[in-house]
């Protein structure tokens, strides 16, 4: 005999007690991408969840950890990637990435050795960036949520 446990009805009591924006979101709203709607691809191949899902950013963005092309470095995209990860994670994952940029593990080097050299210029780059201007003769895309 199957038994099909669900834990539906909990789930929707914990969404009606959650609140409509959560902390993660709170603290982005915050920090120095605040105002910016930023979009990704995923693509999911056959082996998932055995695989992770490959990420792209589809706009130019000034993040350390997201290169011209739009490649994520993020560490459960790679190594740290479970098959008891989902979707939901690599959202999170990613709201992680622009509430905590990391310069020490960058694909985009300037961005990051900026980050790490002269903060002031590096916030000052990604207020610019996120307006779509250019920065050392790169065009960048105009996020800023209207």
């Amino acid at each position: 005999m199957i038994k099909i446990w669900s834990m539906k009805k909990n789930e929707d009591a914990a969404a009606k007690k959650k609140p409509k924006t959560s902390a993660a979101q709170i603290r982005v709203q915050k920090g120095m991408y605040k105002g910016g709607a930023f979009v990704f691809s995923f693509a999911i191949n056959t082996n998932y969840p055995h695989d992770p899902p490959k990420v792209k950013c589809t706009q130019t963005i000034y993040h350390p950890n997201v290169d011209l092309e739009g490649n994520v470095c993020l560490n459960i995209l790679r190594e740290d990637w479970k098959p008891v990860l989902n979707l939901n994670s690599v959202m999170v994952g990613l709201q992680y990435l622009f509430l905590e940029p990391n310069a020490d593990d960058p694909l985009n080097k300037e961005a990051a050795i900026e980050m790490s050299k002269n903060r002031d210029q590096f916030l000052a780059n990604v207020k610019s960036s996120m307006r779509g201007h250019n920065i050392k003769g790169v065009q960048y895309a105009n996020v800023l949520v209207r």
